[in-house]
């Protein structure tokens, strides 16, 4: 079918995927650009889990300090070739990634590097929460099962919602890139820096020390 190139101009504004597989994606899809859309999400996930087994060891280490110089993060973002490490659009993500750990604040990196003790904890405490709303006995896990996915999005960022486009997570938009650079990337590790974060903690050993 003959697809119109507004079309697919459209579709490439969007995704940032190129001209040819916007097409394809809009032929797939008789022409309807929510479907195109979906076609072209599919198939990013689909190679970007054929790319996730291989080695990621190149990559860069980039930094950012927030305007008043409080809030700082370092990430390590890793791709396979030194080619791609140097690629425009993979230090770009890198930079947003950076700012997404200094507006959202992400403990953890993805949901199974949450420690088992504090998954519990949250669960307990949802729980007493449940109870303590009134909400009966028999919805209160279904409750619980839902609100520790929230816990999970505010907390582990490959789950936040993109500060730039809440209508994705992190994980898409690193599955997005993976798709338009060919290469399996990585988010290795990451610390975020905020003055005085530590001084309470501090402050109460200090006190407990000598008590």
């Amino acid at each position: 079918m003959h697809i119109d190139a507004q079309q697919v101009k459209r579709m490439r504004e969007k995704t940032g995927v190129g001209m040819m597989d916007c097409k394809k994606a809009l032929q797939e899809s008789g022409g309807d650009e929510e479907k195109a859309l979906a076609y072209l999400r599919e198939r990013g996930l689909a190679m970007a889990a054929k790319k996730a087994e291989r080695t990621a060891s190149e990559g860069i280490i980039d930094s950012y300090i927030h305007q008043g110089d409080k809030v700082g993060v370092l990430l390590e973002l890793n791709c396979e070739t030194d080619f791609v490490a140097k690629n425009e659009e993979f230090r770009e993500l890198a930079r947003n990634l950076c700012l997404q750990i200094a507006a959202a604040n992400p403990n953890y990196l993805r949901e199974e590097d949450v420690p088992a003790e504090i998954v519990e904890e949250e669960k307990e405490f949802l729980r007493r929460q449940a109870v303590n709303e009134g909400k009966p006995e028999n919805v209160i896990e279904k409750i619980i099962e839902g609100r520790i996915k929230k816990f999970y999005q505010e907390n582990c960022l490959l789950q936040q919602l993109y500060v730039k486009d809440e209508e994705k997570t992190i994980n898409d938009l690193v599955i997005e890139t993976v798709a338009r650079l060919g290469e399996n990337i990585i988010i290795r590790r990451f610390a975020r820096f905020e003055v005085g974060e530590m001084v309470e903690d501090s402050a109460s050993s200090i006190e407990e020390n000598k008590s």
